[in-house]
């Protein structure tokens, strides 16, 4: 509806006789309003024949994203397969292809960026594939599956991960970062889906009886969440690639990929959040328990006939969890401190490959969550492990 013209005079008239005094101006109480920040932006450079939405992650270079570490992403931004690839979208040539991204509101700190194409491999393999189905919302979506492809900000002559820094002029304002260069080739691309798990063993740990035991075997879902884990892909780490296996806690028996995490859940509120502050002591917690894979039957498939280490991952129909009574403080990574007794509560128990894939029990398709989510109910993603 149009406003009448004597009102239109009536304001113009109104603002001029006020004169060109300044309004006053108010601090405001809201912190965010005074937060000074930058912008990190450049190019994707694409080598590949994939084709979907590239998702570009900002990680906190202290905190970074498995398997390095346990990081979660900062912010992140989605460039679209239309701007990527453009009238190449319909056909399978390698490229480069290049289009902009940026990042904004980046605080000075120090950055990694990490990222993945979310490829439509229904386009140019048979069943099972994939559509592009990322979605950062939910636990069971935000991360790449079998045939995406992974790529990073990284150093053009090694190739080693590059940390970007947001640093400040001499008044304290930060300066944006240009010319960034975010590479994905197929060399990158990821050959399996997460680690999608199950386990029809029962709930309760006492820690005060014994070491806990959990079978887990691969969990398929297909439609809106579409895993198909042809098993656990199953290999020894090494770290160093000096060709002997790793054994970080020095207790002979070598580590093994996936890792396992068993994580306290917050109690008193809804759905599954980790835990911020166990101890009530006004710091945020990471509590975890001590949790492995039973080595025996993987070490028989890991371990040739002359003794020797298998450099090759191989599948397994099913993990055997051991989760000791013995809880540690993790919220600093470098000193983790050992807690006198183990929390009472709920746990997560997290499953973390080598590509950095990850599945968690429980997630967003517990039934008592996945309908006000819009996400298919499957009941064995509701396991929470319940520590008396």
């Amino acid at each position: 509806m149009k406003r009448p013209l004597s009102f239109l005079a009536f304001a113009l008239a109104s603002l001029l006789s006020g004169g060109c005094d300044s309004p006053d101006v108010v601090p405001t109480a809201d912190g965010r309003q005074n937060t000074r920040s930058a912008r990190i932006e450049g190019s994707l450079v694409v080598q590949s024949r994939a084709r979907g939405n590239a998702i570009v992650f900002l990680y906190d270079a202290a905190n970074p994203p498995p398997p390095a570490g346990s990081g979660r992403p900062l912010a992140f931004t989605v460039v679209t397969a239309a701007e990527l690839f453009g009238a190449s979208l319909g056909d399978s040539s390698t490229g480069p292809f290049t289009a902009p991204f940026s990042l904004s509101l980046v605080e000075p700190g120090r950055y990694l960026l990490r990222g993945f194409i979310d490829a439509d491999t229904c386009r140019n393999v048979p069943q099972p594939c994939h559509v592009s189905d990322f979605n950062p919302w939910y636990g069971v979506t935000s991360e790449p599956n079998a045939g995406d492809v992974g790529g990073g900000a990284v150093d053009p002559a090694t190739s080693a991960t590059r940390i970007l820094e947001v640093t400040t002029d001499a008044d304290g304002w930060p300066q944006p970062l240009t010319g960034v260069s975010v590479s994905f080739a197929d060399s990158a691309t990821v050959p399996f889906d997460r680690p999608a798990f199950q386990t029809a063993d029962a709930r309760e740990f006492n820690p005060a009886t014994s070491t806990k035991l959990l079978t887990l075997t691969p969990q398929v879902l297909t439609g809106a969440v579409d895993q198909r884990p042809p098993g656990f892909w199953v290999q020894l780490v090494d770290a160093n690639k000096d060709g002997v296996p790793d054994d970080a806690n020095a207790d002979g028996v070598p580590d093994f990929w996936p890792r396992v995490i068993v994580r306290k859940l917050a109690d008193g509120v809804t759905g599954y959040v980790d835990d911020t502050d166990a101890n009530q002591d006004g710091k945020p917690d990471a509590v975890v328990l001590a949790a492995g894979l039973v080595p025996d039957p993987l070490l028989a498939a890991l371990i040739d006939g002359e003794g020797k280490p298998r450099p090759q991952p191989v599948f397994v129909p099913q993990l055997m969890v051991a989760i000791r009574p013995q809880a540690v403080d993790v919220r600093d990574p470098a000193a983790p401190a050992p807690l006198a007794a183990v929390p009472p509560g709920r746990y997560s128990v997290t499953l973390l490959q080598s590509t950095g894939q990850t599945w968690r029990l429980p997630n967003e398709l517990d039934p008592a969550l996945a309908e006000a989510v819009g996400l298919p109910g499957v009941q064995s993603q509701a396991f929470v492990l319940e520590v008396r």
